[in-house]
């Protein structure tokens, strides 16, 4: 297909919903979660092409569908524009973007992240667990994943619950020394209706004390997501790394964050804040800076594909996210749309599809079941 004047035909969105009993209390979730909500985007073209993407929900974009059909998919870079001016007036709209790089890859017979820069083919995972929990839970998970050959793991900590939070971060210190451990605040952002501020800068400075004295690798996400200076003074006051950006809305807003000196990792989701193309760019500022690149993945396997190929491509680190948190969140409800789950190797390790693109297998069985009409 490679050199032929390929076209866009059609753009369509496919909304699903899995029904999850028990619910998954998540952590940044005022209510426990009752369905998870998944957006499969298919960009197809005429010469028989299909790519797909996911991630956002999509909703509201079907307006631009005509922006983009009859046009080319390997133009990449002028879609990307063209997708950052339907971001600002409409949805995040970045799965399609993943769809494109998926469609490129096929036309190249390369996974996704050899176009993207091909540093690697395998990224250490880290257990990003979703739930608050109590500390002998919070031990029994940690155990359970270390012994699937985790060697890190994030924990989430309430701080309105900061002294249950800091406990169970200690007990799993104590019980798996070897663990390497991250700790998220969840301040950046807010869910819909929930109107509580967040953490205002001298309490989550009295909680990074606390957790440096822990030796946690970073704390993400302790302060609102727009406060760059808050971020720059905790950071420089603390000794701790901050992460953060995982739902910045533009390249601009991580430039200014970087620039700012506001995050040691830098967490832009490919599937939800500026894309693949722009998420590579702003990779690549920030390890020449001497700072790391970690995206986001809370989304789906889909999501946690696209991001493990951003990674391996620009060669980030030193940990890609892995959604996981038994017996809430598991691979099977997060990856419920695809063949086969995402799992890491008994080290670890996620590696990378050989399959030209994403290198996804759809369950075209389950998407049927699921989808809502």
């Amino acid at each position: 297909m490679a050199g032929t004047a390929v076209k866009i035909t059609s753009i369509e969105i496919v909304q699903l919903s899995l029904p999850l009993e028990p619910p998954f209390p998540a952590a940044w979730d005022p209510v426990p979660r009752r369905s998870f909500p998944a957006t499969l985007v298919f960009v197809r073209t005429d010469d028989g092409a299909m790519g797909v993407g996911s991630g956002d929900t999509m909703r509201g974009f079907e307006p631009y569908v005509d922006l983009f059909v009859g046009e080319d998919p390997l133009a990449i870079a002028r879609l990307v524009r063209m997708l950052e001016t339907v971001s600002f007036h409409g949805p995040r709209p970045w799965p399609l973007e993943a769809a494109l790089w998926d469609i490129a890859g096929q036309v190249y017979g390369q996974p996704v992240a050899r176009l993207l820069g091909g540093y690697t083919d395998r990224m250490p995972a880290y257990a990003s667990t979703g739930a608050l929990a109590s500390p002998q839970e919070r031990v029994q998970v940690a155990l359970e994943l270390s012994e699937r050959g985790f060697k890190a793991m994030k924990i989430r900590l309430d701080p309105a619950r900061a002294e249950e939070g800091l406990e169970a971060v200690r007990a799993v210190r104590s019980s798996l020394p070897h663990l390497e451990l991250m700790v998220d605040l969840n301040q950046g952002w807010r869910m819909p209706g929930d109107p509580r501020p967040p953490l205002d800068r001298p309490a989550a400075r009295r909680i990074a004390d606390r957790l440096g004295e822990l030796g946690v690798l970073w704390i993400e996400e302790p302060l609102d997501g727009a406060d760059a200076r808050g971020m720059a003074a905790l950071k420089a006051g603390s000794g701790i790394r901050l992460a953060g950006g995982e739902m910045a809305r533009s390249f601009p807003e991580l430039v200014a964050l970087a620039d700012a000196d506001a995050l040691d990792v830098f967490q832009p989701d490919a599937v939800l804040s500026c894309g693949l193309s722009r998420c590579r760019t702003l990779a690549e500022y920030v390890l020449a800076r001497g700072r790391w690149f970690s995206p986001h993945t809370w989304t789906n396997g889909i999501g946690l594909l696209v991001n493990l190929h951003l990674i391996t491509g620009v060669g980030g680190g030193p940990y890609l996210e892995y959604p996981i948190d038994p017996p809430h969140w598991t691979a099977q409800r997060r990856d419920f749309m695809l063949a086969e789950t995402i799992e890491p190797d008994g080290d670890g390790m996620l590696v990378v599809p050989d399959r030209p693109g994403l290198g996804l297998v759809l369950d075209e069985e389950a998407i049927a079941r699921f989808r809502v009409e």
